[in-house]
């Protein structure tokens, strides 16, 4: 599920997995093929949150704000999901940078078992847990605009 998100051009993207605690980050490299997890935000203020990830976004050079989108299993919006978009809409406001927000049901659980298959402790998993859910979600974005710019190629080829 993608908003907002028209071109496939190539510059890097920062995920966001936003938590009431916590933001895991990644960002991808220039070309948009890999992703690499970043230190995770520990939340304060949103005022410091906003100006912390504006100056992120400016020293890496981030072109797309992807923001994980919490669905229900159903796909219905949960109560995190307005309070995600809302927090969206001030880090767009305040970076000046296009928001495209992306499924994220089951990362946080992908994340966690991926973890617990690695045999890590509990606090290395609460330190890591957010941060590898951030990866995940931008793994899947640049793998589907991957796919859909292939798809647009053969079409336009075919």
């Amino acid at each position: 599920m993608i908003t907002n998100d028209q071109s496939f051009q190539t510059h890097r993207v920062l995920a966001l997995d936003v938590g009431k605690k916590r933001i895991g980050l990644a960002v991808s490299d220039e070309l948009g093929l890999t992703a690499q997890g970043l230190e995770t935000l520990q939340r304060n203020r949103i005022r410091d949150d906003l100006y912390k990830l504006d100056e992120l976004a400016k020293r890496l050079s981030i072109g797309t704000l992807l923001v994980g989108k919490p669905l229900h299993m159903s796909g219905d919006e949960s109560r995190q999901s307005e309070y995600t978009r809302e927090f969206a809409d001030r880090l767009a406001r305040q970076t000046s940078l296009p928001v495209v927000f992306w499924d994220e049901r089951l990362t946080s659980a992908e994340a966690e078992r991926t973890l617990r298959e690695t045999g890590a402790s509990l606090d290395q998993k609460k330190r890591s847990v957010d941060r590898l859910a951030a990866v995940l979600l931008l793994e899947s974005y640049l793998e589907f605009r991957r796919e859909s710019l292939a798809k647009v190629e053969d079409e336009t080829d075919g």
